[in-house]
């Protein structure tokens, strides 16, 4: 049985794969709305979200299958105790393949130990987000038309930053890549992303505080919030939450061709105005998500092959 809980968990050639079915969804939606029929899916959210609880959805549903679950623990059985192995162990028996996101590192993985039903991590922690990382690279190859040969900048918080972390690791498993690390020294990149991933590889990256100074040099860049969430001192985060605001005016120097991504919720990190720009394409990746989940879910049911 194969589950989905870290990034690492696919293969390059599982990924391509992935990536060229929910290309082939995009160009052939009818063809696949009725795959999965009878099937069901089961969205175990114990905290907030919006578009990835609903991008699960959508993408169920358009496969033809339905959906049941809770939006948060409180609507759950967790609000009186129970662990995640037994939410998990009973969810199982009920659904088909099971979509969690957890506030605890790791309970998704706890999950995938406990039933025989594939298990889809759709975020713990500040740890992981591979489903987010999958329409990262969809929205990277959809609009750059290549996965290879990039100078990808991430700016703001790269130390609770899950969707991050795992955009890294994933990135980095393709040739010629460089990444400039944005942020103020309170929220750089985990030294454990450095050790194991950048400096173990051998792949360029140069971290900095101030965006002004490298923003020509990038092919993407991936602007991110500040977490109030994943902060314990209020005060901190009053701090730094304004570091960093992508206007139209800090855009002047940048390529023509530049691809401006967010894993979205915006807070106040990217200014309306820039929303037009052609190169802001963070609306679009909320689609490609949806289309990425839905090839992601056939692969794990094994139903990829069953469409002519």
């Amino acid at each position: 049985m194969k589950h989905l809980i870290d990034p690492t968990d696919l293969s390059l050639k599982e990924i391509d794969e992935i990536l060229s079915l929910a290309e082939d969804i995009i160009q052939n939606r009818k063809k696949y709305s009725e795959v999965c029929k009878g099937k069901k899916l089961a969205t175990l959210f114990y905290e907030p979200s919006t578009r990835t609880r609903l991008s699960f959805e959508a993408a169920m549903l358009e496969l033809g299958g339905s959906v049941l679950g809770f939006s948060s623990a409180d609507a759950s059985s967790a609000a009186k105790g129970e662990s995640v192995a037994d939410t998990a162990r009973t969810v199982s028996k009920y659904a088909d393949i099971i979509a969690m996101r957890h506030p605890k590192e790791g309970a998704p993985l706890v999950a995938s130990m406990y039933v025989d039903i594939p298990v889809i991590n759709a975020g713990d922690g500040g740890h992981n987000h591979p489903t987010q990382t999958l329409t990262d690279l969809l929205t990277i190859k959809e609009t750059k038309k290549r996965l290879d040969n990039l100078t990808v900048g991430f700016c703001g918080d790269l130390k609770f930053g899950r969707t991050v972390h795992s955009l890294i690791k994933q990135l980095s498993c393709y040739e010629n890549m460089k990444f400039i690390l944005i942020s103020p020294p309170e929220l750089q990149i985990p030294d454990y992303i450095k050790e194991e991933t950048l400096l173990k590889k051998n792949i360029p990256f140069q971290e900095v505080c101030e965006m002004d100074t490298v923003i020509n040099d990038l092919d993407i860049l991936y602007m991110t919030r500040v977490q109030r969430e994943r902060f314990f001192n209020e005060a901190d985060y009053i701090r730094l939450k304004d570091t960093y605001i992508l206007t139209l005016e800090k855009l002047e120097n940048a390529k023509p061709d530049l691809k401006i991504l967010h894993p979205l919720p915006r807070v106040n990190e990217i200014a309306t105005e820039v929303d037009n720009d052609p190169r802001a394409v963070y609306f679009d990746q909320v689609e490609y998500g949806k289309f990425v989940r839905m090839a992601l879910m056939l692969k794990l049911l094994g139903l990829d092959q069953t469409v002519e």
